[in-house]
């Protein structure tokens, strides 16, 4: 593949694909009138979302490499940096400047640095660690997102399941890797859980239950804004002693207990307030059904069933995280799909629950309540 001099490449893209666009693209066939430089289209938009991998697997083999638990210690200059990464001269130079441009580092002088944002969601060592997640996508999600077309054409899941096996399975027998993939959980959601802290009114109802509860990061967050509730976490049992052991390290076990169950198999808990966060758009469109049934069979008159999730805007327009979410669902799950808060009212309409709303909470996630 050649490449044109650099001297007649500007802002990404060569003169020569300029005159291309220019004269392939005639005024009379679009506009009226003289078309105006910044009237021209240009390929910029869609150069930079078709090569958008390179940065993004550029950051996950940044946390692969540690880089960033590293610079928590302190600012490194690029020779100390690549001999602790054990990265080769050749490489070292360009991939830090990379991350600089990326802005996922900052440089003063030769010296690299965290931002405020990596160094606190990217360093192992710190309780608000979100990398387990992007250490998961980019041993998972990245492979298997290079078979997205095979699955858009046949609707088949592309993770484990082509080859028989089963990760979910396998990583909910393993207690240790378990406990790492639920506080990779506990560190994505935590924001959205202190967001529905805040603004659900907490102060009309004495108990919930956080159905699919993991860690129990949301649990955790209501109780420590609300010193009148009490509440439980729902999850397979299995996840108990992590469930327990995060609650006990806020000092919550008086007020925070762990149910034990399948959501499938077993009866939800009764409560005042049920939430659902990150759930349903795991399953088919019968068993989200049947989920919100059971939400409501097990809620009070006047109970609620809180719902979050990154949801669709109604328009399928916007939220570009819920639709590729979605996309995301069609490569892990034999059904699952993600949803809009109109869609979600109307399944909980069908179920009984006689008033709803939907409510932004912050970044992508949205939450549908449902009141019986």
């Amino acid at each position: 593949m050649s490449h044109p001099d650099k001297s007649s490449q500007v802002e990404g893209y060569s003169s020569d694909t300029e005159n291309m666009i220019s004269s392939e693209v005639p005024a009379e066939s679009t506009y009226s009138g003289e078309i105006s430089s910044n009237d021209r289209p240009a390929p910029d938009k869609i150069l930079e979302l078709g090569m958008a991998f390179w940065g993004s697997k550029t950051l996950l083999s940044a946390v692969e490499l540690g880089l960033f638990t590293e610079l928590a210690q302190g600012s490194l200059d690029a020779n100390e940096l690549a001999e602790r990464l054990k990265l080769h001269p050749r490489s070292a130079r360009d991939f830090f400047d990379a991350l600089v441009a990326l802005k996922m580092l900052d440089r003063h002088g030769d010296r690299y640095s965290n931002t405020s944002e990596t160094n606190l969601f990217l360093d192992r060592s710190k309780p608000s660690y979100m990398g387990g997640l992007l250490e998961m996508a980019n041993a998972r999600l990245y492979p298997f997102w290079g078979s997205l077309t095979e699955g858009l054409r046949t609707g088949q899941p592309q993770n484990e399941a082509k080859t028989g096996e089963n990760f979910f399975g396998t990583l909910y027998s393993d207690p240790s890797r378990l406990q790492q993939f639920l506080s990779a959980m506990t560190g994505i959601s935590i924001g959205t859980a202190q967001v529905i802290a805040q603004k659900f009114p907490w102060q009309n109802y004495q108990t919930f239950i956080d159905v699919g509860t993991a860690q129990g990061g949301l649990p955790v967050q209501i109780t420590l804004h609300h010193q009148h509730l009490r509440g439980s976490g729902f999850d397979l049992p299995v996840v108990r002693p992590i469930y327990e052991q995060y609650v006990a390290s806020f000092g919550l076990s008086d007020r925070l207990h762990f149910w034990a169950g399948d959501f499938f198999q077993d009866p939800l808990p009764t409560a005042d307030v049920i939430v659902m966060g990150h759930i349903l758009h795991d399953w088919n469109l019968k068993q989200k059904h049947m989920l919100i049934a059971k939400a409501y069979e097990a809620l009070p008159d006047g109970g609620a069933l809180i719902v979050y999730e990154a949801l669709i805007d109604d328009e399928r327009r916007k939220n570009t995280f819920g639709l590729l979410m979605s996309l995301n669902m069609l490569i892990e799950t034999p059904g699952g799909f993600d949803y809009t808060g109109e869609d979600c009212r109307n399944w909980m309409h069908e179920a009984g629950f006689r008033e709803t709303y939907v409510e932004h909470l912050v970044g992508p996630d949205s939450m549908v309540v449902g009141i019986k």
